[in-house]
């Protein structure tokens, strides 16, 4: 039985939950390990990523709102046809 997948999002449920003394946690232990220096320019490289993800997404679910559309714009016509 394959539990992979339900693991993952129980991590996931994790991550939602940790709150500001958590996530204070997490800087204070990054600061240590890659130092001041390097935190701000690991913090703008995640930024980029993450802008560019969302750029990603919208252009997807722009496409598929556009295929969509078209479609719908097919059957009303295919029915105006059927119509007549």
């Amino acid at each position: 039985m394959y539990t992979g997948l339900i693991h993952s999002l129980g991590d996931v449920m994790m991550l939602s939950n940790i709150g500001v003394p958590g996530l204070i946690l997490i800087l204070v232990v990054a600061l240590v390990i890659f130092g001041p220096n390097k935190l701000p320019e690991i913090g703008r490289a995640f930024g980029k990523s993450i802008r560019e993800f969302k750029r990603a997404t919208d252009g997807i679910a722009d496409d598929i709102k556009d295929g969509l559309r078209d479609e719908i714009k097919e059957v009303k016509e295919e029915k105006v046809d059927l119509n007549k």
